[in-house]
């Protein structure tokens, strides 16, 4: 029975009942010995509190996808095949362009939303250079199969979640695809092809989005394998004039990272309550080494950069979460680098899925304007705070979050 679908939902709500029917049915009609009817009603209790909980589990669950199947959820899923050093670039000296075509069959995808806004479907992808084997969900734009489009290729956004989250969660709890139908049926906002991996490879630990030898090759799945089955399986334009990458939490920072590491890959990045040190999340591999953190800090990665990036950075977050970790980036910008900082205040939803899920309009407005998608009418409806910039070099919560001296104990993420 799947985590997350509909039947084992009913099942938790029904057992919630029958727990709280019992007692009131055979409290009183106990019979028996005194020990043994005490047990029998420890036994009730303990049942009727182990279905209430598992029952808000899977309603916390569903609602935020935090946990795709019961190997996530009991840290037994790994996904990775195999992860040989693949040395800077990420390729191990493959010739991306000359591998063979990648053709994948896919599926209709299940799942909350997954069948909403003309459906999300899914496939699953031996990433030939990262090893990794994962399923990977494509929502294609209303344009993509109208007549007067047939000859044409569309920009493309990769999808990443937080950490704990599943894939589906950029359809399911942020109805990304619901929102911006009809907005892309008015031309609002480009038909942008969707395009969300999974990011959750190794058991109970974030990858951080990082190649780490003989553990994962996270980048190279996101940044080169998912890209080019994408090119070789839908009419999608090519990197990085026709690429970016967008995400809250653990994925915002990814998001960033990837963009300002791989400028020839992706042409924007959207974060959303992210940070740049991977310390940002206490249990990220990226995190586990000075020299780690530092080749994963996209503040540190920009600063050191020879050349600025022709990368375009669209950062939102409340103060202490995400804001101050914009800033910093703002401040090391230089052309062609652009940088657009959204401050949110307390008020607007906190680190969850309230804050974020209301933003999918004005950033794919953003990413439309910033992606030379001129045929669209996009607009930049954010909205920049009146709070004083506040000093920091680029941490979602301290100074030292950037600069690479912060520990495990300050850099606790709010739940």
């Amino acid at each position: 029975m799947s985590l997350t679908g509909t039947p084992f939902l009913y099942t938790t709500i029904v057992l919630a009942v029958v727990a709280l029917v019992v007692p009131l049915l055979l409290w009183s009609r106990m019979r028996g010995p005194r020990p043994l009817r005490a047990a029998a009603r420890v036994l009730m209790l303990l049942f009727a509190q182990g279905t209430a909980v598992t029952l808000v589990f899977v309603l916390v669950n569903n609602q935020n996808n935090l946990y795709d199947n019961w190997a996530d959820l009991l840290g037994t899923g790994n996904h990775v095949q195999q992860a040989a050093d693949l040395g800077r670039d990420g390729t191990g000296g493959i010739a991306v362009k000359r591998l063979p075509k990648v053709r994948q069959d896919f599926t209709t995808a299940d799942g909350p939303g997954m069948r909403a806004a003309g459906g999300v479907r899914v496939t699953q992808l031996k990433g030939r250079v990262s090893g990794v084997n994962a399923e990977v969900y494509v929502w294609l734009p209303p344009q993509y199969d109208e007549p007067a489009y047939r000859h044409k290729k569309f920009p493309v956004v990769e999808l990443l979640p937080g950490y704990p989250g599943s894939a589906k969660a950029w359809f399911g709890s942020m109805k990304a695809h619901e929102q911006l139908l009809p907005l892309m049926r008015s031309g609002e906002v480009a038909p942008f092809i969707l395009v969300a991996p999974r990011t959750n490879l190794l058991a109970g630990v974030d990858t951080g989005c990082a190649n780490i030898p003989g553990q994962v090759n996270a980048d190279s799945w996101l940044s080169i394998d998912v890209p080019k089955m994408v090119t070789d399986n839908f009419r999608a334009q090519p990197a990085p004039r026709g690429w970016a990458v967008a995400g809250y939490s653990a994925g915002a920072h990814c998001a960033v990272k990837l963009a300002v590491a791989h400028p020839d890959r992706y042409r924007a990045a959207v974060s959303m309550s992210g940070y740049n040190d991977p310390i940002g999340e206490r249990n990220s591999l990226a995190a586990q080494t000075p020299a780690l953190r530092a080749a994963n800090n996209p503040y540190l990665l920009l600063r050191k950069a020879a050349v600025p990036p022709r990368i375009a950075l669209y950062l939102s977050g409340e103060s202490g979460d995400g804001y101050q970790a914009g800033v910093a980036l703002e401040s090391l910008a230089k052309a062609p680098t652009t940088v657009r900082v959204v401050f949110l205040p307390r008020s607007a939803g906190g680190h969850t899925m309230a804050l974020w899920r209301p933003q999918v309009d004005t950033v794919f407005r953003w990413l439309t304007l910033q992606m030379g998608q001129s045929h669209a009418q996009g607009q930049d409806t954010s909205v920049a705070g009146s709070t004083p910039r506040e000093p920091s070099t680029g941490g979602s919560r301290h100074a030292a979050l950037a600069s690479g001296t912060a520990s495990r104990a300050a850099a606790v993420r709010k739940p």
